[in-house]
């Protein structure tokens, strides 16, 4: 079972005092405490294995009863998943733990100038973390955030005049730019480095970069808001292929599915085999550095990558099927070049609103305007072009024509 570890046993088990005391945190919360009744120790990593996963939900539950506070500096607050809704709530100390990630990866150096191209506010961690990053590096940066279309341009010639070497955001922002420049027939001579972070790399991405960048090279952070920066890579590695950092603990489970244990005392999110809904396995990484790497195979659960966002579909769906008159709802997502192009809510109607009875059809409109401005994914991700998030009645819901199954999530690739 210790072979299903990203640690052996010599290096994990003498940092385990972390999730002994993990443990007992959540043994102290009313709604999870049931869940460690027969687990009194973390001594080995078969007593970790032995342990319930956690989900999303159960984190959630332990931040609202333990509310953790930093012991030196601000507490940051961040949004932790929950398309819906209010935001729940993620929490870090000033520094976002990127000293450890530093020590191990040092992606950008003084002489660097870098664009921080991650979104700020909205309790998105992923601008602060990078900013974190920076500072570690001693270079210049250009905190830049999210944009306008039509300010594309005028920003690519302030790169391009500014001699930017690195720039960072999550791949589909960055196929953006990079698309942008590639059509407009602009040129980054001096870009040497593109980080990225919060969703898959897009090999569209890589052929842009050729043309714009030929000097670019990939570097990649795999992480969520809970766990934080968990691996890191190189351009030697494999895209999908981390090498995870000491302090995080990673395990493979039943089907392939990753879950995650923090080895970090200072740490305040208590995440014991933690599973954020992502599958891999742990493999020896071409680029030849020693010890097994963790490689990413994509998602398990519910929830799908919109732009560098989660968006929960089984949440979507249960809030659209509870509207009077829809029998059925689906989220249908057109991809374009490894990007979701559009998201689409097809509504089966109920029987008596296709009879026409009055006031039974659901307001699709409505429905379109109220999920837009309630879902932070939804309303972060299309901020820009919001008319490529839609709502319409269907006669029918797109089925899988081999199986007959009818899923809640449909994924189209659109040439």
């Amino acid at each position: 079972m210790t072979g299903d570890f990203s640690l052996p046993p010599a290096t994990a088990e003498p940092r385990l005092h972390v999730a002994r005391r993990v443990l007992g945190l959540l043994k102290s919360v009313p709604g999870l405490a049931a869940r460690y009744t027969e687990h009194q120790d973390v001594r080995t990593l078969d007593d970790l294995a032995a342990l319930p996963p956690m989900a999303k939900d159960d984190l959630n539950t332990a931040l609202d009863h333990l509310d953790p506070r930093a012991e030196h500096g601000a507490t940051w607050l961040f949004q932790s998943g929950g398309s819906t809704g209010a935001p729940k709530v993620g929490h870090a100390p000033t520094g976002f733990y990127m000293a450890g990630v530093h020590a191990h990866w040092q992606p950008l150096d003084r002489t660097d100038v870098f664009v921080n191209a991650w979104g700020a506010g909205r309790m998105w961690g992923a601008h602060f973390l990078a900013a974190a990053l920076a500072d570690l590096s001693g270079c210049q940066v250009i905190a830049l955030g999210s944009v306008t279309r039509a300010e594309y341009d005028d920003w690519l010639g302030f790169f391009a005049a500014r001699g930017v070497t690195a720039i960072g955001g999550t791949p589909s922002v960055l196929q953006t730019w990079f698309a942008h420049a590639r059509a407009a027939g602009l040129k980054l001579p001096a870009l040497r480095k593109v980080l990225w972070l919060g969703e898959a790399w897009q090999p569209q991405l890589e052929r842009d970069m050729a043309e714009v960048a030929p000097q670019a090279r990939r570097w990649g952070m795999f992480g969520s808001t809970e766990t934080w920066v968990v691996g890191t890579n190189t351009p030697d590695c494999p895209a999908d292929t981390f090498h995870t950092l000491p302090e995080q603990l990673v395990h493979v489970g039943p089907d392939d599915l990753l879950d995650f244990t923090t080895l970090d005392p200072e740490m305040l999110n208590p995440v014991l085999r933690y599973r954020t809904g992502d599958a891999g396995r742990l493999v020896a990484c071409p680029c030849g550095r020693p010890g097994r790497a963790m490689r990413v195979l994509g998602r398990r659960d519910s929830v799908v990558q919109v732009r560098g966002l989660g968006l929960h579909v089984d949440e979507i769906v249960d809030r659209v099927e509870g509207e009077p008159g829809v029998s059925r709802a689906q989220v249908v997502i057109t991809e374009r070049d490894g990007r979701a192009a559009t998201v689409e809510i097809l509504l089966l109607t109920a029987p008596d609103a296709r009879d026409g009875a009055p006031d039974a059809a659901p307001d699709a409109e409505r429905l379109r305007r109220e999920l837009l401005s309630a879902t932070f994914t939804l309303s972060t991700g299309f901020q820009h072009d919001p008319e490529s998030f839609q709502v319409r009645r269907a006669d029918e819901l797109i089925s899988n024509d081999r199986t007959g199954k009818t899923s809640r999530l449909v994924v189209r690739e659109e040439a």
